[in-house]
């Protein structure tokens, strides 16, 4: 168990600078507004229409909004950041926040290469800050449940499909969207979307990944902004996940249906709803969960609750490192047309970082 550096409970909320006010931000902006133990201290962005639009809703007064994130993580009084920015930001800006000993919130990915994820892996792993990523699935009860079945469970997942598609082809089209920006992005709907399967399946089940095979639709010659991919994940125990991704159709839906000898857990969503989950016994008679999913924990909820307690996150450093991994190796796999030994190709997996 890992030891953590405490904020005393006893003295001011937690108080958080957030980084990046697009849409995603604001959102956690709201949510860390509705935290009791936390105070949205300061805000940084590069467009002064979203400070001064997000500092009069999240009630942040001028003298804390900062163009400069350095700024404010220099000039404010502050516990932790919350960083909501594109994905080619985060790892600097990650950086940037650990090396002023502050606790990190960050939105996923972790990094969009592996030489960066690994150095995020190692400072984790060797200060005292409690650093989170943003896939939310981890804070669902039906993918907690499900996760109590495998990954801290007897049961052994033998059979895993997963599923999403999404609607981005008006970036594809006109090309003018952050996402795709190579710089920005990193990637195209596998790493910015599809990765919250992978996330999902990774750590619901808790299986080590050995190979990957991918085939993938790129939309440029580059062969960065990938439309749609149907990938397969080999794991130690021989069980294999089928897992397809699309950004050019019309709706947003979600499955990820994860089978073992006892029957299946079948986790399901449309557009942006909150997922929901039942199971199947051996006998192929569906049960529903009646669980409370409006009650679950918020990103800011969780991540402050394991700030102040100094626990664990829930979605950690090596969670979003796993799904990175899996991620590349599939890009790498569409690229070459050809399936990836993990062992193989990432001489880190030696040392037990996908176990």
């Amino acid at each position: 168990m890992r030891d953590y550096d405490m904020v005393d409970s006893s003295a001011a909320d937690l108080r958080v600078g957030l980084v990046g006010l697009g849409s995603l931000g604001v959102r956690l902006g709201r949510q860390f507004e509705a935290v009791p133990d936390a105070e949205l201290a300061a805000i940084a962005d590069v467009s002064e229409a979203n400070l001064a639009e997000a500092g009069g809703e999240l009630e942040v007064p001028s003298s804390n909004q900062y163009l400069d994130y350095e700024a404010m993580l220099d000039e404010a009084d502050l516990d932790a950041a919350a960083i909501a920015t594109p994905n080619g930001l985060h790892y600097d800006q990650t950086v940037a926040a650990l090396e002023r000993d502050l606790h990190v919130l960050c939105e996923k990915p972790l990094a969009t290469n592996l030489e960066d994820a690994r150095d995020l892996y190692r400072r984790d792993r060797e200060n005292d800050r409690v650093m989170m990523l943003g896939y939310q699935r981890h804070l669902n009860p039906a993918f907690i449940n499900a996760r109590q079945r495998w990954a801290e469970g007897d049961a052994e997942p033998t059979f895993i499909t997963g599923e999403i598609t999404h609607d981005w082809r008006s970036y594809y089209e006109n090309m003018d969207d952050w996402r795709m920006d190579p710089e920005l992005s990193g990637g195209g709907h596998l790493l910015n979307v599809g990765s919250h399967v992978i996330d999902a399946i990774l750590w619901v089940t808790g299986l080590t990944p050995t190979h990957v095979n991918a085939n993938v639709e790129f939309h440029d010659d580059e062969q960065l902004f990938d439309k749609q991919s149907s990938i397969t994940i080999e794991f130690d125990n021989g069980a294999i996940a089928n897992f397809s991704d699309t950004g050019i159709v019309a709706c947003t839906r979600e499955h990820i249906h994860i089978w073992d000898d006892d029957g299946a857990v079948y986790l399901e969503g449309r557009e942006w709803d909150e997922r929901t989950g039942y199971t199947i016994d051996a006998e192929g008679t569906e049960h529903d969960r009646h669980l409370d999913y409006h009650g679950r924990e918020t990103k800011a909820e969780a991540f402050t609750e394991s700030v102040l307690e100094g626990t664990e996150p829930p979605i950690s450093v090596r969670d979003a490192f796993r799904t990175l991994v899996v991620t590349m190796a599939a890009y790498e796999s569409g690229r070459a047309d050809e399936r990836i030994d993990l062992a193989e190709r990432y001489s880190f997996v030696g040392d037990g970082l996908l176990d």
